[in-house]
């Protein structure tokens, strides 16, 4: 009787994403705000995979990771931040069926494809502070290639999963996400048909593929800072913990935001709140990263530094004889 009911109903060719419930005057304004936030991201994280690519002393497993994490960054805003900086100038909200549908792919299986290059980057940190004179035979190319496509095919098969069973969904209206961009929850939410099938898919996927990367990564870091806490002197541990701490920050991060949006319960009070804790992860980690990772790396300011030099060089060699 509920399946004839349902599908004597229309279904909904377009969603409208409420995201942030504000005045009209201040729609302008965000723009702005987060065209800078998308222009500072997009040349962060480039900046980063240009430098690893450039400069050799960076042509190390650590930084190999590093470039797989920013051009995952980079996907990440290109699949967020245009359609967010759309709406905010021309107002417009609504989001085709199939437009929803492959922002809810990409996001997942990038969100996915980031818990296990974090998971991997922590293996490599432990490697090199747990068994360091192990480390180059351990972690040799070959590995960190597998380890690297492992992350994103990972992501991809999960999502792929996810995305079939999505694809089977009726939706009949309302038709009003009450999200930024077509998160899972969110738009799960607003189907008419049965969504046990896919809730017990997610639920399974992120016990098998999200769940152990994060529990490689705290036992990781437990390993890194016991090894750390038994170096005798004090510059050792400084210079032990200086190769890891960008990691830790990147990885607290994420996945303490993770934890407040998707673990905590969902109240009508705390809408704006889980709103603007994803507005974290999906929209400032990734600019936090290419900063994180510049700030705090000597290596990255060296070959920052590097490329500055080389670019000078260049530029004064071709420059023209009337100006020499």
């Amino acid at each position: 009787m509920a399946d004839a009911e349902v599908g004597n109903q229309t279904s909904i060719a377009e969603f409208i994403l409420l995201g942030f419930e504000i005045l009209p005057e201040l729609q302008m304004l965000l723009f702005l705000l987060f065209f800078i936030l998308y222009i500072a991201t997009m040349a962060g994280n480039v900046l980063i995979i240009v430098l690893i690519i450039a400069v050799r002393h960076l042509h190390t497993p650590m930084y190999f990771f590093l470039g797989n994490l920013s051009c995952l960054e980079t996907c990440y805003t290109c699949t967020i931040l245009p359609r967010m900086l759309a709406s905010f100038l021309t107002g417009d909200r609504t989001i085709s069926l199939s437009g929803c549908f492959i922002q809810f792919f990409f996001f997942g299986m990038l969100a996915s494809t980031e818990c296990c290059l974090l998971s991997v980057m922590s293996y490599d940190r432990y490697l090199a502070i747990c068994k360091p004179l192990h480390y180059a035979a351990l972690m040799s190319d070959r590995l960190c290639f597998k380890l690297a496509a492992g992350s994103w095919i990972s992501g991809f098969t999960a999502v792929s999963i996810i995305s079939l069973l999505f694809l089977q969904l009726t939706f009949c209206g309302p038709n009003e996400v009450d999200h930024f961009f077509c998160d899972y929850v969110p738009v799960i939410k607003l189907s008419c048909s049965d969504t046990y099938q896919i809730e017990l898919a997610a639920y399974s996927l992120d016990c098998i593929v999200l769940l152990p990367p994060f529990l490689l990564t705290l036992l990781s870091y437990i390993c890194i800072i016991t090894t750390i806490l038994r170096i005798p002197s004090t510059s050792g541990r400084q210079k032990a913990f200086s190769t890891c701490s960008s990691h830790i920050s990147v990885v607290t991060i994420f996945y303490g935001m993770l934890v407040i949006v998707y673990m905590f319960p969902r109240t009508n009070s705390l809408r704006a709140l889980y709103k603007i804790f994803s507005l974290f992860y999906t929209v400032l980690t990734p600019l936090a990263n290419p900063l994180i990772y510049s700030l705090r790396n000597k290596d990255v300011k060296e070959a920052l530094m590097t490329v500055f030099y080389m670019f000078m060089n260049w530029k004064r060699t071709h420059a023209s004889p009337e100006l020499c």
